[in-house]
């Protein structure tokens, strides 16, 4: 069959294994009770169905890493671009701050764990592979993928492998252990809402559309604007990597490693681009000036998840079992025991940052610490149905806020493997300290500014 058609094919087995996913959700009782999203399920049919296993479906490994790459900048690019009424409200830049402060319980947990395995046990072992611990819990499959297949070009083997198993147990880590948290929890007088029972006031976060749609009888298609904007966007993130990698690679191997890396980080290059240039349209806007056509809300929400799905699906259906069998003990002790400080970490704080929507919230940072926002959702839909609770505003407008507080965590990320590239074992050193110190910076500032509850 020509090459060409490799790309497609692969896109069609994802497109029925996604089919089949949701049928058996919707048809199987076990399985519909579940807090599991159907892209996770149809992911791990891949898995089994794929040629790691059965070997019914001839999936191209390569292939499957390039739409997971690519589907996650289109993804990022995507919600980006979409127009929020965010206000500046102290609960959101403390939900932003919880969100990386977890990052950095779990970076230290596993970086910490494999500098001592590598010391005593592996020694050919690279320890910035506990790094991909809140990579692949906390951000999901597609950046552990990303960041770990951009460390394979550098030498360190099977690093995308290792991140999309490590984000495949943190599914399991929200969806089993989150049910189980739920039952130990709601039991607990600490965590007792009893206001969610009546009718709250508060607001959910609401999608707001542009007031200038693109009519139906218009020469463009909506959908097809937006995916023309997120089309621009991309291109002009590919120019800056590719210039990146003119101006770092004469510098040396440093230069030519950092250049390496920002390949792997073009879905926050390419997010930069579209909160940029949708910073610039409202600005605009705001000016009088009135566009023809304007990003739309409901689409670019629909094109994220859209992107989101299939790179789920893919990323699982791309692990490779026998490549994992040298790596079981390490990639079970971290995320063991990095599950279980998780839990304990949030279990703690959570209820003196949000002392009125404890229980909501805390499940929720939980299940989108291990898994995705959508399992998170899903664990404080349990217990709050109605989402009266301020919980989904917390997660959705948190996760910006965490993109400003996680900058010195991504700088950090990549200072092991220079080391790795150079040969200086202090850069790791540099690094678990670096993260240790940033943490205790990230927790003082928490503990500082919820003198007062904010709710």
């Amino acid at each position: 069959m020509d090459n060409t058609w490799l790309l497609v094919m692969d896109f069609i087995f994802i497109s029925l294994l996604i089919v089949l996913a949701a049928v058996i959700k919707a048809r199987v009782p076990a399985i519909r009770r579940l807090i599991i999203p159907t892209s996770m399920i149809a992911g791990f049919i891949g898995l089994v169905v794929g040629p790691e296993l059965l070997n019914w479906i001839p999936f191209d490994a390569d292939m499957l890493g390039a739409i997971v790459y690519h589907l996650m900048a289109i993804g990022f690019i995507a919600l980006s671009l979409k127009n929020r009424d965010v206000h500046s409200s102290p609960a959101i830049l403390n939900s932003g701050m919880l969100i990386v402060s977890t990052y950095l319980v779990q970076g230290i947990i596993g970086f910490g764990i494999l500098l001592f395995l590598v010391e005593f046990f592996y020694p050919d072992f690279f320890p910035g592979i506990g790094l991909l611990l809140p990579l692949g819990f906390g951000q999901g499959p597609g950046q552990a993928y990303s960041i770990g297949t951009q460390w394979e070009e550098l030498g360190v083997t099977g690093g995308g492998n290792l991140g999309l198993t490590i984000a495949g147990i943190g599914f399991i880590w929200a969806t089993v252990i989150g049910i189980i948290l739920i039952n130990i929890l709601i039991k607990s007088q600490k965590f007792k809402a009893p206001h969610l029972d009546q009718v709250s006031t508060h607001k959910p976060v609401v999608e707001k559309s542009a007031p200038d749609e693109i009519p139906l009888s218009d020469a463009i298609d909506k959908l097809t604007y937006q995916i023309a904007l997120i089309g621009l966007i991309y291109l002009v993130t590919y120019l800056t990597i590719a210039g990146l990698e003119v101006v770092l690679t004469p510098l040396g191997t440093f230069g030519e490693t950092l250049a390496q890396l920002t390949v792997g980080f073009h879905f926050l290059i390419g997010s930069l681009y579209a909160i940029l240039f949708r910073v610039i349209l409202n600005k605009l806007q705001k000016k009088g000036l009135k566009l023809e056509h304007s990003p739309n809300n409901f689409l670019l929400q629909r094109i994220a998840g859209f992107s989101f799905d299939y790179m789920i699906t893919a990323s699982i259906a791309a692990i490779s079992i026998y490549a994992l069998r040298e790596y079981i003990v390490p990639i079970l002790l971290i995320t063991t025991i990095g599950g279980l400080a998780t839990v304990l970490f949030l279990v703690w704080i959570t209820p003196r940052i949000f002392p009125k929507d404890a229980l909501a919230n805390t499940l929720g940072f939980f299940g989108m610490q291990t898994g995705t926002i959508s399992t998170g959702m899903a664990l404080v839909k349990a217990v709050d149905p109605y989402f009266q609770s301020n919980t989904s505003e917390n997660l959705v407008m948190g996760s910006g806020t965490a993109l400003m507080f996680g900058f010195p965590l991504l700088i950090i990320l990549n200072v092991p493997v220079v080391g790795y590239v150079q040969g200086d074992p202090w850069m790791y050193v540099y690094t678990f300290f670096g993260l240790l110190l940033y943490f205790i910076a990230l927790l003082g500032t928490l503990w500082y500014r919820t003198r007062k509850p904010v709710s």
